[in-house]
């Protein structure tokens, strides 16, 4: 770098000194829990023994990527996972956006103050709270869902919705929508604030309806957005809720409720298998870096918003 881009580099930091004390603490934290224990990735290529530690344990290579790729269970995690992630993604990506322009659309302030905080609340319940809903509301013995169901005569007798495996994944991601819609939808509605005023009313003025107006203005309005969070999203495709699955899952729902997390720490971890529970955690970053870097490579080659 030269001399004058080297000045002006320094020229710029001091202008934006005050925005760079702000994100300092951010950086540091980032540094501290999120590089610092990569380091401890070195166990995946050891047969690592706490009373040695990293030091004295013995280099065994990729021995336990091959244990965990030949495990019999391997890739019905990975369908598991996959599955239980594509529900989660797009049942919530939509449902939070429909929600974002049904409250941008709503002319009652008070209306929209009101249902974009209790939309919004179950976020801050944690799963242990929220999976004892869940399993109250779909209870056999008097839940609300049976009892309704029953009710308007679409079932004859209760289900025991969490004990029926073709009905598992779908409720991981209608409970997931539950939690998180009000949050989600928080996201769109920041973008559509920053949507100009002046293309509505010149939409108006051509005599768009509202439902034109959302399509044509609205929607490409937060495109960038969406396309951001949908590639972010994507990068968590391994990542399909060690708590929830744990908190809902039961003896007749064990085949389809098994994911990658579970698997790690049950197959790693819990049989003091450190070294394996490495491996399983190196190849779920690696998956998530290759699925971000080709769903970011295929927006920008569309010519749409990318991250990089």
């Amino acid at each position: 770098m030269g001399k004058g881009k080297t000045a002006t580099l320094f020229k710029e930091l001091g202008r934006n000194k005050t925005l760079l004390l702000m994100i300092m603490p951010f950086v540091i934290h980032l540094i501290i829990f999120r590089y610092v224990p990569i380091w401890g990735w070195i166990m995946a290529f050891q047969d690592y023994n706490p009373l040695k530690g990293v030091s004295g344990s013995e280099f065994v290579g990729l021995k336990h990527f091959k244990a965990l790729f030949s495990e019999p269970l391997f890739l019905k995690v990975i369908r598991n996972t996959l599955a239980i992630s594509t529900i989660k993604l797009v049942l919530g990506t939509s449902t939070s956006l429909f929600l974002a322009i049904l409250l941008n659309e709503t002319r009652n302030k008070y209306f929209k103050s009101i249902t974009q905080t209790i939309t919004s609340l179950p976020h801050f319940i944690s799963w242990v709270v929220t999976a004892s809903l869940v399993r109250e509301m779909l209870s056999t013995d008097g839940g609300m869902v049976n009892e309704f169901l029953m009710f308007i005569k679409v079932i004859d007798k209760p289900i025991l919705w969490l004990g029926v495996q073709k009905y598992f994944w779908w409720l991981m991601g209608w409970t997931n929508v539950w939690k998180e819609i009000g949050w989600g939808a928080i996201i769109y509605l920041a973008a559509m604030t920053g949507i100009d005023s002046q293309l509505y009313e010149a939409a108006k003025i051509d005599g768009a309806s509202r439902i034109q107006r959302i399509i044509h203005v609205t929607i490409p309005g937060i495109k960038a957005t969406f396309l951001i969070l949908l590639i972010m999203n994507i990068g968590y495709m391994l990542n399909a809720g060690y708590e929830q699955m744990f908190l809902l899952k039961s003896g007749l729902t064990q085949d389809v409720a098994q994911v990658f997390e579970l698997f790690a720490i049950e197959w790693g971890l819990n049989k003091l298998r450190y070294s394996f529970a490495a491996a399983s955690g190196i190849f779920a970053s690696v998956v998530s870096i290759i699925l971000i870097t080709v769903t970011n490579k295929i927006s920008h080659k569309l010519g749409e918003t990318a991250l990089f």
